[in-house]
């Protein structure tokens, strides 16, 4: 039940871009293959061009991956939250907030990409946990109701909006 796309009453209508970026059939494959999309795409990127703002106002590359990271961790919470049968609703989070705290110890290029692979791999595994029947349970995360499927395909989503991001500022 999870590589099946969520219908539209799964998440609150803000994830659908993310879930939107995944084709059908696409979920697990993505799911497998963007660490290493990552780091085709940012290899020969030098630390200080992965440290500066990639605009005026705008995260970092670094920022970027460590956003990434955090966001799947909050989302993977989240999946298996509502997978194991928790009833209470979960907060959301501040974006901007947590990638400036995450500033406070800074990370290189080469362990951001590292940090990324292993993340997917312990999301990866929590996945394979994951029954049909737990697929479809639902909960309120973020004032928005969700699924167990939804919060998974947002995970691949939210990872391919940022990878789709950087490729788009030609950063090679």
């Amino acid at each position: 039940m999870l590589t099946i796309r969520p219908g539209a009453d799964e998440y609150g209508g803000f994830y659908g871009g993310y879930i939107a970026r995944i084709g059908d059939g696409e979920w697990l494959a993505r799911l497998e293959q963007q660490p290493d999309e990552y780091r085709v795409l940012l290899a020969g990127l030098d630390e200080a061009r992965a440290a500066a703002p990639t605009a005026p106002g705008k995260w970092s590359v670094t920022d970027i991956l460590g956003h990434v990271c955090d966001t799947e961790r909050v989302f993977g919470f989240r999946l298996i939250w509502f997978a194991r049968g928790a009833p209470s609703e979960l907060p959301g989070f501040d974006q901007d907030a947590w990638v400036e705290a995450a500033r406070r110890q800074p990370r290189t290029l080469a362990d951001s990409l590292d940090e990324f692979a292993q993340v997917r791999q312990a999301t990866l595994a929590m996945l394979r946990t994951v029954s049909d029947e737990d697929a479809l349970r639902r909960g309120v995360a973020n004032g928005n109701p969700i699924t167990v499927r939804a919060c998974g395909w947002m995970i691949a989503g939210h990872a391919q909006h940022h990878l789709d991001g950087l490729r788009a500022l030609r950063l090679g």
